[in-house]
């Protein structure tokens, strides 16, 4: 899958977070936030968006899930390879940004799965998962009930604006680029979200004619002695 990598510096060294990377697959897909962090004897690594889950460790503390990630080694180290590879250039230029351009992008493949969801005081209806070219898949995303219908959210994070009016803001960590691959990326998740949606429906009828049927069946009593 070919896919281009712009690498911003962050100017802060009490933090361990050096870099942030925005990865592009083909023309149409971005992924943000990205970071290079500094490990252990100076040593950086990739570290791919995550969210703070519900679960806690054996220590209570909270546990962090990616929101999206390589899901072959073979892609992974090719991956994280080519950002380390723009963050040593970083460090040797002094340069604040680089860059690395796809040679040919082009639409990625990809496919998608869906949980429909339902819960008592959430607007949320199903959640899916996309996989691109069967290397990397993203999580977290929405199937919404809107006011009028329903639409697609992709996994975002809450952004705090500067200023006193400032107001806090949702900012997606995923998204399609285009116009025409959002269309029918969102246009896939929405079939996708109907089908396994009839599929429930259909599997609950079935269970309630199969309980009715056993219900109407004529019990064995037990007769009373003469």
């Amino acid at each position: 899958m070919e896919y281009s990598i712009k690498l911003n510096a962050v100017n802060n060294p009490e933090k361990s977070v050096k870099a942030f990377a925005t990865v592009t697959f083909g023309d149409c897909f971005k992924i943000t936030n990205i970071a290079v962090v500094e490990g252990k004897e100076n040593q950086p690594f990739v570290s791919m968006p995550s969210f703070k889950s519900k679960e806690r460790t054996e220590h209570n503390e909270p546990v962090y899930k990616d929101v999206c990630n390589p899901i072959t080694g073979e892609f992974r180290k090719e991956l994280y390879d080519d950002i380390l590879s723009l963050y040593g250039e970083m460090e040797q230029t002094g340069r604040a940004e680089v860059s690395r351009e796809a040679e040919n992008p082009a639409e990625p493949a990809f496919s998608v799965a869906v949980t429909p969801f339902e819960r008592e005081g959430s607007n949320i209806r199903g959640l899916a998962r996309i996989y691109f070219e069967d290397c990397f898949v993203v999580s977290n995303v929405s199937v919404i009930q809107g006011r009028e219908k329903e639409f697609v959210a992709m996994p975002s994070y809450l952004v705090k604006q500067n200023g006193k009016d400032g107001k806090s803001q949702y900012q997606d960590v995923c998204f399609p680029v285009t116009k025409e691959f959002r269309e029918k990326l969102y246009q896939a998740v929405m079939d996708c979200y109907q089908q396994e949606k009839e599929k429930v429906m259909n599997q609950g009828m079935e269970q309630a004619q199969s309980m009715a049927r056993a219900e109407s069946r004529p019990q064995d009593r037990e007769l009373p002695f003469r």
